[in-house]
């Protein structure tokens, strides 16, 4: 099993042998394998556990056993404590929501803070083919469809090569202790459905039900990637953009087939729903002159062009942050400092400040609202994500969405503000002084 981590690690470039890895250790048998894995094939590790003290004493027998295997393996231990439910319901987040949030904002922090090179998570292709279902069931379409990524930014899961029966086998060989999550036999859950009730009923009908599964969600993967980059290309090929306006040819879009599909692919990004869009795909034969409205956007069927325009109250409205300025009121209340990073330097645990390398902007800096296009780095992440990917990710809300107002430098995206700053703006061993905005004030 070591040989076959080890080369689905490098398969899938997932990190190097010199790499260091905080690998995130719950307690369960997951976590538990991934540690001892990675500690056998070699690789430096860093441990981390979270407790959300959700579950009472189970949740302080989790931290005391992975207390234990730090020692027993002599490597270096953080550990935090939350009050997820506290978070929760100041955030208007789901128990789990909250949870994933806080467990990876703080795995990123410690990753950042003592250097380490990614972060390791136990997911595994059980998890994988559960999250399949569970999408399908949302109707995610065929993106959610495609599986949980080996990489994403930091992140990565090297145990997606192997199943849980596998796991569970290794953990017997080895006799590794490890702790039994309750909630994970409850049918409460939609995903331990999935998992007690649904996948046995499938392998009833077909033994072989999970390895095809696991093939289709790859088929799946490589279609994905054609589709989205046709829908580019004709996009590419339809549309041009006049000014704020962007206009897609009737006659060219009328030669695309499956011509509904393509049409939602090319108005989805401004909100408009399938409702809509089979409305205004009705209208390519007739006069010109209707509207159809999303609640940012607007589309006229003119004469020869459909014309996507953003509605009047939604127009961008840019405010500015000047030098000298310290107290920012409109369109929300910021108060902007300069502080000099020395040994008393700490950067806040909140969304809600951001800390940004002073000499890597100019002023003024831009406050606005955010348009489809827009794209950043997530901080932790070396490739960039469209903002409307990063929202999906975060689970937001249409109005959460339609209320997020930008920082920028120039055209760059700086602070999602309450959000996520970009990576290129981060607070580095270099920097030297420290521009904090803080929503709402101290």
């Amino acid at each position: 099993m070591i040989n076959e981590l080890v080369s689905y690690i490098q398969r899938h470039n997932l990190f190097t042998s010199g790499d260091t890895i905080l690998v995130a250790v719950s307690g369960g048998m997951d976590s538990v394998v991934l540690l001892d894995l990675l500690e056998k094939a070699g690789y430096a590790l860093g441990i981390a556990h979270c407790n959300f003290h959700l579950r009472g004493e189970e949740s302080d027998g989790d931290e005391a056993l992975v207390a234990r295997l730090a020692e027993k393996y002599g490597r270096r231990y953080y550990h935090q404590a939350f009050d997820t439910e506290q978070y929760a319901d100041e955030h208007g987040y789901s128990i789990e929501m909250a949870a994933r949030e806080l467990r990876y904002d703080w795995f990123e922090k410690i990753r950042a803070e003592n250097h380490y090179d990614v972060i390791a998570v136990a997911h595994h292709r059980d998890d994988l083919l559960e999250t399949f279902f569970l999408n399908l069931s949302r109707g995610t379409g065929l993106k959610g469809m495609t599986g949980i990524k080996p990489k994403n930014g930091r992140v990565v899961r090297p145990l997606l090569f192997t199943t849980r029966t596998e796991i569970a086998n290794w953990c017997i060989e080895h006799e590794l202790e490890y702790r039994d999550d309750s909630s994970n036999a409850s049918l409460d859950y939609q995903r331990n459905k999935i998992r007690h009730q649904l996948l046995p009923l499938m392998e009833e009908l077909n033994p072989s039900f999970r390895e095809s599964l696991q093939k289709t969600i790859h088929y799946l993967k490589d279609v994905s990637t054609i589709y989205f980059q046709e829908i580019q290309q004709c996009w590419e090929r339809v549309a041009i953009r006049k000014g704020r306006e962007y206009h897609i040819s009737i006659s060219e879009l009328k030669l695309l087939d499956p011509l509904n599909t393509y049409l939602f692919e090319f108005l989805k990004p401004f909100h408009f729903n399938s409702e809509v869009v089979a409305q205004i795909e009705e209208t390519l034969d007739g006069e010109p002159g209707k509207q159809f409205f999303s609640p940012t956007h607007r589309v006229v069927r003119d004469r020869e062009h459909l014309i996507i325009t953003r509605l009047p109250e939604m127009e961008k409205q840019v405010y500015y942050i000047d030098e000298g300025l310290k107290d920012l009121t409109k369109p929300l209340s910021i108060q902007i400092r300069k502080v000099e990073r020395n040994q008393h330097f700490r950067i806040p645990r909140s969304a809600k400040v951001a800390c940004i390398d002073l000499d890597k902007i100019q002023f003024p800096l831009k406050i606005r609202k955010w348009e489809p296009g827009d794209y950043f780095r997530p901080l932790g992440m070396n490739g960039f994500k469209k903002l409307s990917d990063f929202f999906i990710d975060e689970k937001m809300s249409l109005p959460e969405k339609e209320n997020t107002w930008l920082v920028t430098n120039g055209e760059q995206v700086v602070w999602i503000i309450g959000k996520r700053i970009d990576d290129r703006y981060k607070i580095t061993d270099e920097t030297t002084r420290v521009l904090e905005l803080v929503m709402g004030g101290k």
